[in-house]
């Protein structure tokens, strides 16, 4: 029962986090680098520092908590991974929010495997180690094919159908765009990692003994995102618009951005929360983050279908797509046998 209960907070998790690039049509008269930065203050600092609380022990601190040890790696991490959020939600606005983030997620869900046994020095031409480095390949084959059922989409659609279905569709750009946010998401892997001596403090609660290190990488890839938005708002000259906008419009764009962020926030809540409940099942354990990856990947194509990003493609091109997901999926199926 506690195995169901973790990956169904771990899937309602990953529902709202693959929600969470809906509000921004929401939003009026901000340009993507006045959304994000906004967003960003409620999805990086507010409710993950709210998270952060739960964790307190009675009578201890935030302070407290992180002097443990692991706080400034964690916080390292966090900025590497600010540069993959910062370029991820660029891959929503060049690809749209099905095709962005399955190559995104697609690629962190492989690299956020991988990285963590490179820096423990396992072999990757032998064992484990062999069916790990055979995951990935699967995963990026996954993506290959994803990215050329973008490419069909391309072909069969006219210029007017690529910007009523995606504003900034852009392809070449944005599978670039992509495949980097994936590799540099996978930071926040490492981040979690880094933080194990903050989660094993004692007095804190197993439930929320991971979200005081969630804000921590949090943290650090807002500093990120919020130097590259300053230097677009400077350079495009629209920092004037958060003050620009007046009365129910400013609350319009607050309230969405606010949403946007604890939708987004949700994934890492329920990640850590869930994991609590998997204490007794190790190899589900281990891959909690794969499969929030892959559960990302599924719900994002569900928003897409939806929102009406695949209108007017060939069934071919569909084929492709769901080809693209199975082999993806099969990658997670492939790692996780190799830690049974």
């Amino acid at each position: 029962m506690n195995t169901l209960i973790g990956l169904l907070i771990i899937a309602i998790g990953s529902f709202g986090q693959s929600s969470s690039y809906v509000p921004i049509n929401k939003v009026k008269n901000w340009s993507w680098e006045s959304f994000w930065l906004v967003q960003g203050i409620f999805a990086w600092l507010v409710f993950p520092l709210l998270g952060a609380l739960l964790a307190i022990p009675a009578g201890s601190s935030l302070i407290e908590l992180w002097g443990a040890g692991g706080a400034l790696p964690a916080m390292v991490y966090g900025v590497l991974w600010g540069v993959g959020g910062l370029t991820f939600g660029l891959s929503m606005r060049y690809l749209g929010v099905a095709l962005g983030q399955s190559i995104a997620l697609g690629t962190c869900a492989g690299f956020g495997t991988l990285f963590p046994a490179l820096f423990v020095g396992k072999d990757l031409l032998h064992g484990e180690g062999l069916m790990l480095l055979i995951g990935v390949c699967i995963t990026l084959a996954g993506i290959a094919i994803i990215g050329y059922a973008g490419s069909l989409r391309s072909k069969n659609m006219t210029e007017e159908e690529k910007r009523a279905a995606v504003k900034d569709f852009a392809l070449t750009k944005g599978l670039l765009v992509a495949l980097l946010a994936g590799v540099m998401s996978a930071c926040f892997a490492l981040g979690l990692d880094a933080g194990t001596p903050i989660k094993e403090a004692g007095g804190v609660e197993a439930l929320y003994a991971g979200l005081p290190v969630i804000f921590l990488v949090t943290l650090g890839g807002f500093c990120t995102n919020a130097a590259y938005c300053i230097w677009q708002n400077i350079k495009n000259k629209t920092g004037k618009e958060y003050l620009s906008v007046k009365g129910s419009v400013l609350t319009n764009n607050l309230l969405f951005c606010a949403l946007a962020g604890v939708l987004w926030y949700s994934q890492f809540f329920g990640l850590e929360m869930g994991k609590s409940f998997l204490t007794d099942s190790p190899v589900l354990l281990a891959f909690s983050w794969s499969i929030l990856m892959s559960l990302n990947v599924t719900f994002s194509n569900v928003w897409g279908i939806l929102l009406k990003e695949w209108k007017g493609v060939s069934n071919t091109t569909i084929a492709v797509l769901i080809l693209g997901l199975v082999v993806l999926i099969s990658s997670i199926i492939v790692v996780a046998m190799a830690q049974v």
